[in-house]
């Protein structure tokens, strides 16, 4: 009996969590990914004051995993394990995206898919502009807003975590968790600020398959739909859910593997 409940527990952590594994990236900072699977490559990107780590146990990360996919999970700069600057330069000139195009390089990896949500969509709508070995992608919960250069609520977080930032009601439970987490408030504070921007004209340019993904109760980002009327040959999914539980659910992964066969 003792050994088949250690099997169980064993069987239970792998399931979701995998080796942590580093690369140093252009500028020297280390980027931490699991890498676990060996078929085609799907990339999961995160979103704000989270890591790789929110994927696991996920549907989604589980049914891809099941599916024969092989799923890296990097930490973005100044998240979970990877390096933290507390210098402004680190996080400007789109650094994130060079640090994705880079881990997939040093993986050798020729095509893959990938998978952002919240801001790992903005990171991810960025990444379709300038890296044709993205295969498919898939934008989850995200709106068209962060098109706009002087987007309010990217000002509003980036303030938020600023020194001596004054808070209001719309930042305090977000202020609170990243306290809670021990986050590095600088590196999140830069994150924002240089946070990547596509254009609308850029969205209109990208050739890649995407799926537009959202809760039925998400417009945090704005409208999804307005995201997908502007994207050639994206399609449109909406499923039941608000914000922060939807990437979770069963209905949000049997899209995305669909999507991807």
């Amino acid at each position: 009996m003792r050994t088949a409940l250690i099997l169980i527990f064993l069987q239970i952590s792998f399931a979701g969590y995998a080796q942590v594994e580093f690369f140093t990236s252009f500028d020297g900072v280390k980027i931490a990914y699991t890498d676990e699977g060996k078929g085609n490559a799907v990339i999961l990107v995160h979103g704000f004051i989270t890591s790789g780590s929110s994927w696991d146990y996920t549907v989604l990360k589980k049914g891809l995993l099941q599916k024969g996919y092989r799923v890296i999970i990097p930490d973005l700069r100044g998240s979970g394990l990877s390096d933290k600057p507390n210098e402004a330069k680190f996080y400007q000139n789109n650094a994130e995206i060079k640090d994705l195009q880079g881990l997939a390089s040093y993986l050798n990896i020729k095509k893959f898919d990938v998978v952002g949500y919240s801001r790992g969509s903005i990171v991810t709508a960025k990444w379709l502009t300038c890296d044709k070995r993205i295969k498919k992608a898939v934008l989850g919960g995200m709106g068209l807003d962060f098109t706009n250069r002087e987007w309010g609520r990217r000002i509003l977080f980036a303030n938020a975590f600023a020194e001596g930032a004054v808070l209001t009601e719309e930042v305090k439970g977000a202020v609170a968790y990243a306290k809670s987490i021990h986050a590095n408030f600088k590196a999140l504070h830069y994150l924002q600020v240089y946070q990547p921007v596509t254009t609308v004209a850029e969205l209109k340019e990208i050739k890649t398959k995407v799926l537009i993904i959202a809760g039925d109760k998400d417009l945090e980002n704005g409208n999804p739909s307005e995201l997908h009327e502007v994207i050639p040959r994206s399609k449109f999914a909406i499923i039941k859910g608000v914000h922060n539980e939807a990437y979770k659910t069963a209905s949000f992964s049997k899209e995305i593997i669909s999507f991807f066969k």
